[in-house]
């Protein structure tokens, strides 16, 4: 059985949900996929990550509970991905996951079969994006760019730098899983 999970990383502002989704509106495999909704400890935002909102002690019991698949912490929260969102993969399909770069050394030890996507923009871009958002200070969005996560990226990692038009970055996004996965994912059903 063929699984491919599909893990997405870069920096803040990068614009990975942006990319993700417009891949999701436009991508011929998207029938033969599935993106993981990720169990976040932050509240939900209007035009934000649709995801899981729980407080630290709800998170403390689904983990207690092994409830998740992949879990990390990154910029002070803690994120997880249940088990039952990677259950696809065991049904031949991709799953795609937003992840951490902090902790794509574990990833890896878990899943080395894994498509590791890094998404990235220029700084001041990034600033941009971060600032638009409205969640953090411009000191804060100023510190977050200063702080560099250093990751050794697998040498076959694909490279997505989003600096255009949204759609630009999700067909460069989509050419290279042409190569990666195989012919069957590009078919329906």
């Amino acid at each position: 059985m063929n699984r491919r999970l599909i893990y997405v990383i870069g920096p803040s502002g990068a614009g990975k949900d942006s990319v993700l989704d417009t891949l999701r509106q436009t991508w011929p495999g998207v029938a033969n996929a599935h993106w993981a909704r990720r169990t976040i400890t932050r509240p939900a935002q209007p035009g934000g990550e649709q995801h899981e909102a729980v407080d630290e002690a709800a998170f403390d019991r689904l983990q207690a509970q092994k409830t998740f698949g992949l879990h990390w912490e990154a910029n002070a929260l803690r994120y997880g991905v249940r088990a039952t969102e990677l259950a696809a993969l065991d049904q031949g399909r991709c799953v795609f996951v937003n992840g951490s770069r902090g902790h794509l050394p574990t990833l890896l030890i878990q899943w080395p079969e894994a498509i590791v996507v890094h998404i990235s923009a220029p700084p001041h871009v990034l600033a941009q994006r971060l600032a638009a958002r409205g969640r953090e200070t411009q000191q804060a969005i100023a510190a977050r760019l200063q702080r560099e996560v250093s990751v050794a990226l697998p040498a076959n990692h694909i490279s997505i730098q989003n600096e255009g038009p949204i759609r630009e970055a999700a067909d460069a996004l989509a050419k290279q899983l042409s190569k990666r996965l195989p012919i069957r994912m590009w078919t329906i059903g």
